[in-house]
């Protein structure tokens, strides 16, 4: 006896299938080369406007700011702060020298704003012939300097070492005109059993 068969089930229609889904367009090699070409240029872009707007790392080379910075150590230097204002005094700061071409910035303390009167009196400061308290922890000296009128749009920087800091007190150097200054050093982030904040 024949067996009554059941509804036949239709096959899997798999051709239908796979053409009703749309396969994803491989990318060609020449576009994902560029993709990341472009990548590299945006990141570029990007590290380029920080450094130049916003903050810089910058490290210390040499003894010139003892006992603040030590040899060897990393700062933050910002940038917005002089974008929108000027420097103040005894602000530490990241500068171009004249005449020099090795691409490092120095780390200096402004001493002297625009039309100032400074004179270093056996390592004590005056402006304008006035007293002026230096609350920071630079290296014991007997400098003398000056009388010196700063000229206007320039500033007199001076390291907190004045026994072996090459600045504005030297004739190859002298009074850094603003365009000079280039960041406010904020803080110490390496090593990191140096890290702080820093005054001025």
């Amino acid at each position: 006896m024949e067996q009554e068969k059941g509804p036949a089930r239709p096959a899997a229609n798999t051709k239908k299938e796979k053409k009703g889904k749309k396969e994803k367009p491989k990318k060609s090699l020449q576009r994902e080369i560029f993709e990341w070409v472009m990548v590299f240029v945006v990141a570029a872009a990007m590290a380029f406007v920080v450094r130049t707007l916003i903050f810089e790392p910058v490290r210390v080379d040499g003894q010139s700011m003892l006992n603040t910075l030590q040899d060897h150590e990393f700062m933050i230097a910002t940038k917005f702060d002089y974008l929108l204002g000027d420097p103040e005094r005894f602000d530490i700061v990241i500068c171009d020298y004249p005449n020099t071409e090795d691409g490092m910035y120095r780390v200096k303390r402004v001493i002297g704003l625009p039309g100032e009167t400074i004179e270093l009196r056996a390592g004590e400061l005056y402006v304008d012939g006035e007293h002026v308290e230096q609350n920071f922890d630079m290296t014991p000296n007997e400098t003398n300097y000056g009388p010196f009128t700063v000229p206007e749009n320039h500033y007199f920087v001076m390291g907190d070492n004045r026994n072996n800091s090459k600045d504005s007190r030297s004739p190859m150097v002298g009074p850094l005109e603003r365009s000079m200054i280039k960041g406010h050093v904020r803080a110490v982030v390496f090593p990191f059993g140096s890290m702080r904040w820093l005054d001025g």
